[in-house]
């Protein structure tokens, strides 16, 4: 297991980046951009990017670069600054190849109940960051853990992400929290999608960025051990979930706030 939940500072982990790989450029300035944060916070940090966007609304949205070249800019980050990196897989076959260019591998909420995919990913050996379905109980995750567990890989985590709240919104219940984290896996609060009001009639997911710092604080508060944030530098011309998504040159003061309340929880 990369070593994530247990640091020096007691902190929690963060896992954050672009919702989609744009270009190298981009996706390097954001990583040393949150790198110079996190090192100065003691924050362990994962940088995050979607090779490939497969789960689309709409069938003229972008969906990458090329998967070769998005696995590659991963790959330059990961080297260039020393840190691990995640990515989204969608299919069986994606989970060895994916695994070759990152460090975790993510399996996507709409999918984290397909036995094949899970199987795949657990045997490439590397780290798996289950989404919880916004369609499931907490409950249910342990479920999905153990797939990737009885396949001979115990190195798990399960990110909350939001509870599917009538046609277009969702709603995180924060006492699922606690209750994954008794199946003896971290557990990560995804802060952006779960403020996603998907199925617009646009056929463009919107969102309500300006409740990140709320949702996230309320994962901190009930004991997260990690957060999920994409991020972007003009969220505004994003090409993928910019409505959802914070500004980059908001995450500082962010985490501040958020590693203020993890040490008041406890008792620091």
């Amino acid at each position: 297991m990369i070593e994530l939940k247990n640091n020096p500072a007691g902190n929690f982990f963060l896992l954050a980046g672009p919702c989609v790989i744009e270009g190298e450029d981009m996706a390097m300035r954001i990583a040393e951009h949150i790198i110079n944060i996190t090192n100065k916070l003691q924050i362990p940090y994962v940088f995050k990017g979607s090779y490939r966007k497969a789960n689309r609304s709409r069938l003229d949205s972008f969906t990458g670069i090329g998967d070769k070249k998005a696995l590659n800019v991963l790959r330059k980050v990961h080297e260039t600054f020393g840190i691990p990196t995640v990515t989204d897989i969608h299919t069986a076959e994606e989970a060895s190849m994916a695994a070759e260019y990152v460090d975790i591998l993510q399996i996507p909420a709409f999918l984290c109940r397909q036995t094949d995919l899970l199987v795949a990913a657990a045997h490439t050996n590397r780290t798996i960051n289950i989404k919880k379905g916004q369609f499931l109980s907490p409950a249910a995750m342990r479920f999905a853990a153990e797939k990737v567990v009885e396949a001979g890989n115990k190195q798990v985590m399960i990110t909350e992400r939001g509870t599917t709240f009538g046609y277009q919104d969702l709603v995180v219940d924060f006492r699922g929290i606690p209750e994954m984290q008794t199946f003896g896996y971290p557990v990560i609060l995804d802060a952006t999608h779960s403020l996603q009001q998907p199925n617009q009639a646009s056929g463009v997911t919107g969102g309500m960025p300006q409740l990140i710092e709320t949702i996230a604080s309320a994962g901190i508060a009930v004991g997260a051990d990690g957060l999920f944030i994409e991020t972007h530098e003009d969220p505004s011309v994003a090409k993928s979930d910019g409505a959802n998504m914070l500004k980059l040159d908001l995450l500082e003061e962010l985490l501040i706030k958020l590693t203020r309340i993890r040490k008041a929880i406890k008792g620091e």
